[in-house]
């Protein structure tokens, strides 16, 4: 907090700084549980008829009233994490879209327009990277329009928590009545460490998903468009540990340069924490060394505790969190 030369709390932070990195202290309600003041660090995003909106790095947004600050600066941004690979938030979201094509898209400026019959929230949303060369209010009319012409809802997929991510357009879809409805993180590790784990050697690998490999994945009933989807990638490889009918574990690769992703990663719920997750993700990662790459992400749920644990204890970090933005409902804007 910033304190006056008398030793007084100061608030330093005006409407101006909007866009930046601020560290800030309210008085709460006397009616709220806690203690009488909180804090709060993340992205000023909006300084509105003294209301004001921070995002935070797991993409939640706090509103607070601008007469309830008693303090605030701004404050440099997010040291660089000292694990894992190297990577902006640009690459890596241009690499995981590479990973999980949709069947069909659209550009509309630096916005990316995705659509797969419903398959996935990644495959059927925007992806905005850069500016949509439309005000926004227009960009989103065509966005709601054109999954409207598919029979879909309109989902945008936005970013925080990484230099260059999406706070101030999660501000502007709130404010606009568009609604969160999941949040997940993309991690990312050093690829080697996990390939160098025993019995990944005796794994099977494809380049297809075959019938057998179809059986454990858990998306029951999936179409031809859903097979377009888990076989696009620049390199896709598939893996499934051998089981009594369907596999006991099976997974997904695509290496992409430097990149490995890993993906349907999913195991018999009769032979969980024998390490065959971990088996899997080894074979993949052999392979992918073996043509190139050296950097290695996933995707995980937020409250997903036990993939956070499984993969925490394979030396992935997170990088940044992403999550869904649905169109408000007729009536509902």
């Amino acid at each position: 907090m910033e304190f006056s030369a008398a030793g007084r709390l100061e608030v330093r932070v005006t409407a101006a700084d909007v866009g930046k990195r601020v560290s800030v202290r309210r008085l709460n309600d006397p009616r709220e549980t806690g203690g009488k003041f909180t804090d709060t660090v993340g992205v000023l995003t909006s300084w509105d008829d003294g209301v004001v909106v921070i995002t935070r790095k797991d993409g939640r947004t706090v509103h607070m009233a601008e007469s309830a600050l008693v303090a605030g600066k701004v404050v440099p941004a997010a040291p660089a994490r000292r694990r894992g690979p190297a990577a902006s938030y640009t690459e890596l979201a241009r690499v995981a879209s590479r990973a999980w094509r949709p069947v069909e898209s659209r550009r509309l400026g630096g916005w990316e327009l995705r659509a797969a019959s419903g398959f996935t929230r990644r495959a059927n949303s925007v992806l905005p990277l850069g500016d949509p060369g439309l005000p926004l209010d227009e960009a989103l009319e065509t966005v709601k329009r054109w999954y409207g012409e598919r029979g879909l809802p309109a989902y945008i997929q936005t970013s925080t928590g990484a230099e260059g991510t999406q706070e101030a357009l999660c501000a502007e879809l709130e404010r606009r009545g568009w609604v969160a409805e999941s949040t997940a993180e993309l991690w990312t590790a050093s690829l080697a460490p996990l390939a160098d784990r025993p019995g990944s050697d005796r794994v099977p690998l494809s380049r297809r998903a075959d019938e057998d490999w179809l059986a454990r994945y858990q998306r029951k009933g999936v179409s031809e468009v859903a097979l377009t989807v888990l076989g696009s990638g620049p390199s896709v490889w598939f893996a499934a540990v051998p089981g009594e009918g369907a596999p006991a574990a099976i997974g997904r690769c695509v290496v992409d340069g430097r990149w490995a992703s890993f993906s349907a990663v999913e195991v018999d719920p009769g032979l969980r924490r024998r390490g065959l997750a971990t088996t899997v993700m080894a074979a993949l990662a052999r392979r992918a060394l073996d043509e190139g790459a050296s950097a290695a992400w996933l995707q995980v749920e937020t409250g997903n505790e036990g993939a956070r644990a499984l993969y925490t204890g394979m030396g992935f970090t997170p990088h940044h969190a992403y999550r869904h933005y649905r169109a408000p409902r007729p009536g509902h804007a």
